[in-house]
């Protein structure tokens, strides 16, 4: 729990204050001027008011000022430990990552993502929590915490899915303890009940070949030389929360990351931007602008759609935003090399379940 501790006030930021209180009622009665009916005097009485007034709001004005600056710099630091920053290349892919919260000045939105080099793959969670801001900051610390210790203890992506399930629910059972301690148990109509989270799985192994499990969030695009198309059109299960997962999984396969393409990661904010007239942003045709020349850098990706949703949105978006880009740069001998590995794994731990290859 990140818990901030707000200071005492001290003698130190006490005596300014007091100075000018003191100062004031001194004028008022000690000084003969202030004792008399005439204009010059009440003048010169309203001009000492007025002064000590003014400086006393100054003074309140940069005491709230530092307050600000240090809320701001525990914020960064949650961030950076909750939604720590991706490595720029992970097992021979490139990848950038930005987030955009929907509160003016906030650091820290309902967003999420993750990636990951395991032995089983390099495994990406994207996932958007209901509602944003820092109210969402402890759903998006155990969902990613599950993630970060799953994607390696799990053999299979539909075990990593059940776990963060299994997160989840404990996560919003020992919040609503918390805010209820009377109830003793869930409440179905307390809010935390309707609390909700998309989640997308995404599992790349050595020879480009992805398998997902989408829970209700927008699936990604493949950004390649031939233009941009969705990852698959398959139909999502519901998002993780308010529906048990069914008791038969399995993830779906969805084809070859080829050397040079690139996966464009999303959450639901970017596509329901919309502008002053009501349309929503098409991200599609802002991709395909920054895919002209392939392959593109994921970071010149995420300038181009950052830059024009800002421009789409004047500057001041409703919902939080994501954006997640992985491009495969691996070379093809880069490639077999990866999937030799992975095969001599699965020979040494024994027989691998197949029925999803």
């Amino acid at each position: 729990m990140i818990r901030i501790k707000a200071r005492a006030p001290t003698a130190r930021a006490a005596v300014l204050p007091t100075l000018w209180g003191a100062v004031a009622v001194a004028y008022k009665f000690g000084c003969p001027l202030a004792q008399q009916d005439g204009l010059g005097a009440r003048i010169a009485t309203s001009a000492v008011f007025f002064a000590v007034g003014t400086g006393l709001i100054f003074h309140v004005r940069r005491a709230l000022l530092r307050e600000l600056r240090q809320v701001r710099r525990v914020a960064r630091a949650a961030q950076s430990v909750v939604l720590r920053p991706l490595p720029p290349r992970l097992d021979g892919l490139n990848i950038a990552a930005a987030q955009l919260s929907a509160d003016r000045g906030a650091i820290i939105g309902g967003d999420l993502y993750e990636a990951i080099a395991t032995e089983h793959g390099v495994r990406v969670v994207m996932g958007d929590v209901r509602g944003h801001g820092l109210a969402a900051l402890g759903t998006v610390a155990a969902v990613l915490g599950s993630f970060r210790e799953a994607a390696h203890d799990e053999p299979e992506l539909e075990g990593v899915l059940r776990r963060l399930e299994r997160a989840l629910a404990r996560h919003l059972r020992e919040r609503a303890r918390a805010e209820h301690p009377a109830n003793g148990g869930p409440d179905p109509d307390h809010p935390v009940a309707e609390e909700f989270v998309t989640v997308l799985l995404l599992e790349l192994d050595g020879e480009g070949e992805l398998r997902a499990l989408n829970c209700g969030h927008p699936w990604p695009y493949v950004l390649s030389g031939t233009g941009v198309e969705p990852l698959t059109r398959a139909e999502p299960l519901p998002p993780l929360g308010p529906f048990p997962l069914p008791s038969a999984l399995q993830a779906h396969p969805c084809g070859r990351l080829r050397p040079g393409d690139s996966l464009v990661l999303f959450t639901d904010g970017v596509e329901d931007a919309r502008d002053g007239q009501g349309r929503f942003f098409s991200l599609p045709d802002v991709l395909r602008r920054a895919g002209r020349e392939h392959p593109v850098p994921p970071q010149t990706v995420l300038r181009t759609v950052f830059t024009a949703l800002l421009h789409h949105t004047a500057g001041s978006p409703s919902d939080d935003m994501a954006l997640l880009v992985l491009r495969n740069d691996r070379t093809t001998a880069c490639s077999h090399l990866l999937g030799a590995r992975g095969s001599a794994r699965a020979t040494t731990d024994g027989p691998q379940p197949t029925t999803h290859r």
